[in-house]
């Protein structure tokens, strides 16, 4: 597989045009037809303006220690102002566009990718970009266990990497690894001199449009804009990020005209504010969500796999679609996303509400004690999908006990898989490749996930898919059948919806756009009086 991507001009626009990727393929960017495209995209920002410091609400804090597991808002928006990847996938395919590396080929057997990285990429600290940049943050990151992040089992499968050409590498693999460029879309590239203070919150330093200024923990994280972004510089002067972990002052605090954008809420007040037609409220279409019940299955009564069944066929996902996420997704039994290799309609609706199915299984498991169901406290959307799913078990025959959780708590005990019984949260990544579910997300890794399910057929299905030369070839649809299958009947993770983070903002902010990690991109961001 081979792609290449022209160098910019000097121009910020034809700059930008190669950062999104929107030049891949062509021959040239000279002549009259680039002139007229060129022209075009100059006219059509006519009316942007520079300066100004977007305020910007989120539910979450920035959290040192697990800044690189995409679990939290305030996480998520610090990677996506200060860092670049490798490359960027479009929000509603798995083509990878050029970002800081520009073409790549990967070799027949699977077994190695070499890329070619741009040659004018400055830290924030000043410092050049190289390819030995690109070895450390893989190793120092993702690869590092100590980061608990996500795709750790992907980073550590890279196995050897060439840099000596300043702005070539090649990454090499044992086996073919079908998610490498899901990888590539992650990974952060970081500053090695100031590495060490990343833990601390003390400093981060990357390559991306908005440099790191301070963080006040509990309360905001400021930015400026990187004038020197390769990308070219920002509209925006900074960006200030308050945190505000009630649901209804931050929505509140954006009606008021303290902040200029948010993100979180609950569904409802995010579907008031659009329809008052004085704010944006735009969902982050190709970066999707799901939401689930998560199982425990050492737990002696879901041992079982028939009560988790039970739940599977008891749940609402309509009403909780309709109810809580006011119609913003769709309801499913499987994660994949429509555009992924492994979706299957009649797959993706196997658990449609049975109530007399769900009772049936109840009663061939016998007397069932009281549940704790976990979900994150202050969640206004967790909460209201908590007590949906406890009335519709209680239905069946299931009690629970709703166990609110602090946010950073609820996190940590995903991570370590310290969940009593039952409990409800988000997960991402079906977006991806979908082996990169099955061998790295906490909640699915066949190796290790939140559930503390394991199978001999589960793991050999989650390989066999990770190491396909080919994600979309033939072969892979029968790998994805099998792993599709054993997630429906194993049922350790029964899926409610799929749905969408929403960024609001007043209609004087434009251009604000996400990553398919749910990272803002503001890198194209304007406020207008």
């Amino acid at each position: 597989m081979t792609s290449h991507a022209h160098s910019g001009g000097a121009q910020k626009i034809r700059a930008r045009l190669l950062a999104a990727g929107l030049v891949l393929g062509l021959t040239a960017l000279t002549g009259c037809s680039s002139a007229v495209k060129e022209q075009s995209a100059q006219d059509a920002s006519a009316d942007v303006q520079d300066g100004g410091v977007l305020r910007l609400g989120v539910p979450t804090d920035l959290s040192p220690t697990v800044v690189f597991s995409n679990t939290a808002e305030g996480t998520n928006t610090l990677i996506g102002l200060v860092y670049d990847s490798l490359i960027d996938y479009d929000k509603t395919d798995l083509t990878p566009k050029p970002a800081l590396a520009t073409s790549w080929k990967l070799a027949d057997d699977g077994k190695s990718l070499t890329l070619q990285l741009r040659d004018d990429v400055t830290f924030h600290s000043g410092r050049d970009f190289t390819s030995k940049d690109v070895e450390f943050s893989i190793k120092n990151t993702f690869a590092d266990p100590a980061w608990a992040v996500q795709l750790q089992r992907t980073a550590a499968a890279v196995t050897s990497f060439d840099t000596s050409k300043p702005h070539e590498i090649t990454l090499g693999f044992d086996q073919p690894l079908s998610n490498i460029f899901d990888l590539l879309d992650m990974v952060p590239i970081v500053d090695s001199e100031t590495f060490d203070q990343l833990k601390e919150g003390k400093a981060y330093v990357g390559t991306g449009p908005f440099e790191f200024k301070s963080w006040q923990p509990g309360a905001k994280i400021e930015f400026t804009a990187n004038k020197d972004y390769w990308g070219g510089a920002p509209h925006l002067d900074g960006v200030d990020v308050s945190v505000i972990t009630d649901a209804n002052a931050e929505v509140s605090q954006l009606r008021a005209g303290q902040l200029d954008a948010i993100v979180g809420g609950a569904n409802r007040d995010l579907e008031s504010l659009r329809k008052s037609g004085q704010f944006n409220v735009e969902p982050y279409e190709g970066a999707d969500n799901q939401i689930y019940v998560g199982a425990n299955v050492e737990n002696p009564a879901l041992k079982d796999k028939r009560l988790r069944q039970a739940i599977a066929y008891a749940v609402d996902r309509e009403r909780i679609l309709d109810e809580v996420y006011r119609g913003v997704g769709r309801a499913n039994s499987l994660a994949w996303p429509e555009y992924s290799p492994a979706y299957d309609e009649e797959l993706d609706q196997f658990y449609s509400r049975d109530v007399e199915k769900a009772k049936d299984l109840v009663e061939q498991v016998g007397d069932v004690p009281t549940l704790p169901l976990g979900y994150p406290a202050g969640n206004p959307n967790l909460e209201a999908t908590a007590q949906i799913v406890q009335s519709n078990l209680e239905e069946v025959g299931i009690k629970t006990k709703l166990e609110p959780v602090e946010q950073a708590q609820f996190i940590q005990q995903l991570i370590t898989g310290n969940f009593e019984a039952l409990w409800i949260l988000t997960h991402a990544y079906a977006q991806y490749t979908p082996s990169t579910l099955a061998v790295s997300a906490y909640p699915f890794n066949a190796d290790k996930n939140a559930s503390h399910y394991s199978s001999p057929t589960y793991s050999k299905s989650s390989l066999a898919a990770w190491h396909l030369t080919d994600p979309n070839g033939d072969e892979a649809k029968g790998v994805y059948e099998a792993l599709s299958k054993e997630l429906l009947d194993s049922a350790f993770l029964i899926e409610l919806v799929t749905t969408y983070q929403q960024v609001s903002s007043s209609t004087k902010v434009h251009d604000i756009s996400w990553s398919k990690r749910s990272e803002l991109d503001l890198s194209d961001t304007y406020l207008t009086d």
